[in-house]
């Protein structure tokens, strides 16, 4: 009976809306790291993910219920939860991915990134978000117009829009923040233009990196919230997207670190009335992750309320 069933025929009629980003992904942008390596200078990345995508999941699609969750290694997971989302159509779910895919292109693509005018609202919105963090983040930490990098920023400006002497420019200062800045005023020459260019270059630095393929399915698997990644040990907990800048990915619990912590407070009888988890550093994650159910919980009280009521039960 089982060899007659095909894999086809089981679909699922629900399943939540959910992203992907992986830090790998921006290894051609990345000075610091590749792989699945991590560090305080490119973790940025995940903060301007989670506050662009956040924002404009709620914004410009009305969800409420975004589940942020730490992957325990090299990046983030959002968990879109609200009915709407959880029954979306593959094609439902592509559009939306779609939607908020601005870098295209594989490793062969050189320019990922192209604006057309009038730039999208949303588009807008996302390059404010990258501006509070990119000279900190792109021309400091990631020193991205070192003078090894200047051609691959060059080459992301369309040849009509080039001074010919734009790199001999650039080279005449010392560091990135002074020739972005005089890049910038390059770019300013009639004709040219420089609001765009600029834009597509913090975009294809910055903007978040989105697999369609993970959202659209509804058979890919994502690691449960509170489970522990094999390879760091590390606790896959929640992130509250309004206090992302506070979040560290290096200061994540461990399974080894929270067996510790209990055996270690439980020597003091009055924490035994006290909930293990909330012993540990694992209790500001289970907090967020409660509240987050609460207000799920609460939607769903209102739903079948409302239905109760249309069918003149109450």
């Amino acid at each position: 009976m089982y060899k007659t069933i095909k894999a086809n025929s089981f679909v699922a009629e629900e399943k939540e809306l959910v992203f992907d980003i992986d830090m790998t992904d921006y290894d051609d942008v990345r000075n610091c790291c590749s792989g699945a390596q991590i560090c305080k200078k490119c973790w940025p990345l995940m903060i301007i993910a989670i506050k662009i995508l956040d924002r404009a999941l709620r914004d410009d699609f009305g969800f409420d219920h975004l589940l942020w969750i730490y992957s325990g290694r090299r990046g983030v997971h959002c968990w879109v939860c609200d009915s709407t989302a959880r029954k979306l159509t593959p094609n439902g779910r592509a559009a939306i991915a779609e939607y908020l895919s601005v870098v295209k292109g594989g490793e062969n693509n050189l320019k990922k990134v192209v604006l057309q005018e009038p730039i999208h609202p949303f588009i807008e919105r996302s390059v404010e978000i990258i501006e509070e963090y990119f000279e900190g983040y792109a021309l400091v930490d990631q020193d991205i117009l070192r003078s090894e990098n200047i051609n691959e920023i060059i080459n992301l400006i369309p040849e009509k829009n080039r001074n010919d002497n734009l790199q001999k420019v650039l080279l005449s200062a010392n560091n990135s923040i002074s020739r972005w800045n005089i890049l910038t005023k390059e770019l300013e020459r009639p004709g040219v233009h420089a609001g765009r260019v600029l834009k597509e270059i913090m975009l294809q630095y910055c903007y978040p990196r989105l697999d369609v393929n993970v959202s659209k399915g509804l058979n890919h698997l994502l690691k449960s919230p509170f489970s522990v990644h094999p390879k760091t040990g590390r606790v896959c907990i929640p992130i509250d997207p309004t206090d992302v800048e506070n979040f560290d990915p290096f200061t994540v619990p461990t399974i080894s670190q929270l067996i510790d912590e209990i055996n270690t407070t439980s020597e003091n009888e009055e924490n035994l009335k006290i909930k293990d988890y909330k012993r540990t550093s694992l209790k500001e994650g289970v907090e967020i992750f409660e509240n987050f159910l609460k207000k799920l919980k609460k939607t769903w009280e209102g739903a079948m309320i409302k239905e109760s009521d249309l069918k003149m039960e109450l």
